[in-house]
């Protein structure tokens, strides 16, 4: 056993004298950041190594890729007061048993303002910006403490010296290379009870969102703002998602299900009565799948909802507000804290802190993707004052089918999924600012599932069943 420690000190003394560089962080800067977290490490002369980037002071603009679609619609209100983010494609290095490893980290954001857009914007400027400062200052801890529990078991071992040459060189090593400290810590005799990169990214952004709230609120209160946001936010990494949500923006997942025959007639004819509803007439495809899907059952798209909406009236919303000393009274059919704001958790809104109005996240912890989820979908609430989650699903699922049986018309609905939701909202007579977010999560337009049968049998089946259908 005493080889061994002897060994591992060598190696990890090795390291440390090949690889030697002076760019860590001073210890001001890490006084710096656990006394006043995200705000105070990129306004410090002390940690000049953190400023925040171009696209931080930039306004947010609805994007369209081939894996983030991204819309922001005015609609019919004088001012745009919603925000939306995107990024998947962010590296975070991690140790782990093989040596350092990236995880592929994605997030998706949505911010609906309201009262005006200071708090939205602020929110959806930093948040990339804190998440990441958080994630590299939490490592830098986390594999801290985690090395210093290994020193402990050195002592407990009768290692005292080994104990020691290990602390010394870990606290040398944190100051001058923190990024091979964090992967050395990992040791080859094994550290258990340290955090995983999911507990370090999941920190990350509820530290992010507080230090947001702080530092708006902060604003606020010198410059006389009255505005507030939502903020939903997905993490995604390998596979994996979490949700974090405050207010009344939703997440949800559009994931293929099979539907009986019984089923997908009831799904198909839901479709028809909303088309007719709208003055939209069934092509002659729909009336073909009518017809198909009632004699084979179908795969289609349905929701998951991720996130619970904070309205004052929700019972344990209305406890905590009321438990502050503030109401929860109800006009035009709206329940309002203090009969004035919708939302009972919020960035900002300092004016209504006192009454129980709170930014912390309600979270839905890290859950895997399956096979079956076919897109990923953060809004703002003025998307559904006229469409449900399912509805959103729908239009996805119409849009994605009609563009796998090889329709020869091309809708935009095909290609800029997140616009397809927002303007459909909007026709249908949403009054609201709108935001959505749309990620496709399966490389194929929709998965084997739904194109089980060939397009030439779908072809042949819908010219048969043509002149047959009727409604």
């Amino acid at each position: 056993m005493r080889g061994k420690l002897k060994l591992y000190v060598a190696l990890l003394f090795l390291l440390v004298s090949v690889t030697w560089r002076s760019r860590g962080e001073s210890s001001t800067c890490l006084m710096v950041y656990k006394e006043g977290g995200a705000p105070a490490v990129f306004q410090s002369p002390k940690c000049p190594r953190w400023r925040l980037s171009d696209h931080a002071s930039s306004r947010p603009r609805a994007t369209v890729t081939t894996r983030c679609h991204v819309a922001m619609l005015q609609g019919r209100r004088k001012y745009q007061e919603d925000r939306a983010f995107c990024a998947l494609d962010v590296r975070v290095p991690f140790p782990g048993k093989s040596g350092l490893e990236e995880a592929t980290v994605g997030i998706i954001a949505v911010f609906d303002g309201h009262n005006g857009a200071e708090a939205s914007e602020m929110a959806s400027k930093l948040l990339f910006e804190y998440f990441l400062l958080h994630t590299y200052f939490l490592l830098d801890s986390t594999y801290s403490i985690a090395l210093k529990k290994f020193a402990g078991r050195l002592v407990e071992m009768g290692e005292p010296e080994v104990a020691f040459q290990v602390l010394n060189w870990a606290a040398e090593l944190s100051q001058q290379e923190p990024d091979l400290f964090r992967f050395k810590v990992l040791s080859p005799m094994g550290i258990d009870n340290y955090a995983t990169h999911l507990d370090v990214l999941k920190e990350a952004l509820l530290r992010a969102i507080r230090d947001i709230d702080a530092k708006f609120s902060k604003e606020a209160s010198k410059y006389n703002l009255g505005s507030g946001s939502t903020a939903t936010v997905v993490l995604t990494v390998d596979g994996q998602f979490l949700v974090a949500n405050v207010g009344d923006s939703k997440a949800f997942l559009c994931s293929e299900k099979f539907q009986s025959p019984a089923d997908a007639r009831a799904t198909f004819l839901r479709l028809y009565k909303q088309k007719r509803h709208d003055g939209t007439p069934l092509s002659l495809k729909e009336r073909a799948d009518l017809k198909l899907n009632t004699l084979y059952g179908l795969t289609h798209l349905s929701v998951q909802e991720l996130t619970r909406d904070h309205h004052p009236d929700r019972d344990d919303e209305r406890s905590r507000v009321e438990a502050a000393g503030g109401q929860v009274l109800v006009g035009g059919g709206v329940a309002r804290v203090n009969g004035q704001l919708a939302v009972s958790r919020a960035i900002g809104d300092v004016n209504f802190k006192s009454s129980g109005v709170i930014s912390v996240p309600e979270v839905m912890d890290w859950h895997s993707l399956t096979s079956n989820d076919s897109f990923l979908v953060a809004a703002s609430d003025g998307v559904f004052e006229k469409l449900s989650p399912q509805d959103v699903c729908d239009i996805l699922w119409e849009a994605k089918s009609d563009d796998t049986a090889g329709s020869e018309i091309s809708s935009p609905c095909s290609y800029l999924l997140a616009d397809c939701i927002v303007n459909t909202a909007f026709e249908k007579g949403s009054m609201d600012n709108m935001a959505a977010i749309v990620v496709p999560l399966q490389s194929t337009d929709l998965s084997q599932n739904l194109q089980s049968r060939s397009l030439v049998e779908w072809q042949h089946m819908h010219s048969t069943l043509a002149g047959e259908v009727c409604i």
